[in-house]
């Protein structure tokens, strides 16, 4: 059974810096690209950006130029450094197998200003 794991949330002021980490169980990492997503309080999820499995991301407009999401691929794992955060980043941030999605449990993000 396929497990997605994210980690490294927490509480940082307007301007920080955060990475977050999403470890998948089996092989269905290699052949997939991952994305990641969040939902803010009251609001419906939205994608963040996604990686190919070569490496290529994309990013939606509101994060382009301060997240980098990559992907370390001998450890299943991918990650998204979330750079000048702001209060509007505030979110439940998911990590998702793009190929049959499957969803983690989500980590916490509180970007105080």
């Amino acid at each position: 059974q396929v497990q997605v794991v994210e980690s490294g949330g927490g509480l940082v002021q307007a301007g920080e810096s955060l990475r977050l980490s999403c470890i998948v169980s089996g092989s269905i990492f290699s052949i997939s690209a991952m994305g990641w997503y969040r939902q803010a309080p009251g609001k419906q999820r939205e994608l963040v950006g996604t990686i190919e499995t070569g490496g290529t991301a994309n990013y939606a407009d509101s994060v382009k130029g301060r997240f980098t999401i990559s992907r370390d691929n001998a450890k299943n794992t991918v990650y998204l450094q979330m750079n000048s955060l702001k209060p509007e980043d505030t979110a439940v941030y998911y990590c998702r197998t793009e190929r049959f999605s499957y969803w983690g449990q989500g980590t916490q993000v509180t970007v105080s200003s």
